[in-house]
């Protein structure tokens, strides 16, 4: 595994936890955890070949044994195990404008809603309006952001693997030796 893929569990981890409704500070150690990682100058192998996880901004023993895990043997039993109980689609909802944990879980457990497709089509039909805090107004605007992310997508490029790009790209437009 590569220091994205490790980052991108502990992100989810992150949002699933937040779905069920875990204490904030379980939610943000995992989320500066998928931060640290991604920010990482290094490839989390060779942190875990040369055994500094711990040295690693925010991540402690318990973390520390998760990536090693996912090092190890390709995946996260930790995940696994809530992916059992917060389906991993609904964490795509989570990129929906407008649509927050606390929104995602009421949808599923009230609804079924449990893939961005789903809730597309329940709230066109107007299926979401009766949901307290919904109303018409804002089950269109959830139509207007589901169809924004369609058109434009959620990907996004780290700042550890974007800052070499522009490194390279800003030495190679300058127009004097001193810029």
């Amino acid at each position: 595994m590569n220091n994205r893929e490790v980052a991108k569990i502990f992100a989810d981890v992150a949002d699933m936890l937040s779905i069920r409704g875990d204490i904030i500070h379980r939610v943000l150690s995992y989320r500066k955890a998928s931060e640290a990682i991604q920010e990482l100058g290094r490839d989390i192998n060779q942190v875990y070949a040369a055994g500094e996880l711990t040295d690693i901004p925010g991540i402690g023993k318990t973390l520390a044994e998760k990536i090693e895990e996912m090092l190890t043997t390709g995946k996260l039993a930790f995940y696994d195990k809530l992916a059992e109980e917060i389906p991993p689609t609904l964490v795509e909802m989570l990129k929906v404008d407008g649509l927050g944990p606390k929104r995602v879980k009421q949808v599923y457990e009230t609804l079924g809603i449990a893939t961005l497709a789903a809730l597309n089509t329940a709230a066109q039909a107007g299926n979401l309006r009766d949901l307290p805090g919904l109303g018409a107004k804002s089950e269109a605007k959830l139509v207007k952001a589901i169809e924004a992310l369609a058109r434009h997508g959620d990907d996004r490029t780290p700042i550890g693997e974007a800052w070499p790009w522009h490194r390279r790209f800003w030495r190679s437009w300058r127009c004097c030796p001193v810029c």
